[in-house]
């Protein structure tokens, strides 16, 4: 998905163009993943990947979250926002986009937390975290950390693309 195709321009509508309608079209793709019926019962929650709030106030909303809202209701679970947050942006400042895979996980690091009077209420739950794109899923890994953490039993990861990896251009 990486360097365009139909997806890559999806999710560079939704993500810098701001169209947010498109969410609704992906979120309805996502939802026909087959997922197995005791994994479809267990299910608590969606939860965004949050952003730091510098970036969210400078695109104006927060991709991630614009997703899993329209998400929530093909699978009749609740959207929590308020169960993880972010600390602190990256270690570096530039985006993660031009950072190599190790300092890509490095860099999300300890940057994601679950508040302590949000412990209760996750304590054995089937937390489903919704991302537009995976990369390397270091910030994914980071998120589910901080939502283990918290009392979190499982963590599924949904996301609508894949960028590509290098060794995507030689496969056949």
């Amino acid at each position: 998905m990486g360097g365009g195709g139909a997806g890559g321009a999806i999710v560079h509508a939704l993500k810098y163009r701001g169209w947010h309608a498109v969410a609704e079209a992906m979120a309805e793709r996502i939802a026909r993943l087959d997922w197995p019926a005791d994994v479809a019962r267990e299910r608590t929650c969606v939860v965004p990947v949050p952003m730091t709030p510098t970036r969210e106030r400078a695109r104006g909303f927060n991709q991630a979250e614009r997703l899993a809202a329209a998400l929530a209701p093909h699978w009749r679970i609740p959207l929590r926002t308020d169960v993880l947050g972010r600390t602190r942006g990256g270690a570096r400042a530039e985006s993660q986009t031009r950072l190599t895979p190790t300092d890509r996980s490095g860099n999300v690091k300890g940057c994601f937390v679950s508040p302590d009077f949000r412990r209760a209420e996750l304590r054995g739950a089937h937390v489903i975290l919704v991302d537009d794109v995976v990369t390397t899923a270091a910030t994914l890994n980071a998120c589910a950390d901080a939502l283990v953490a918290a009392g979190v039993r499982i963590v599924s990861y949904v996301t609508f693309g894949r960028a590509r990896a290098l060794r995507d251009r030689f496969a056949s």
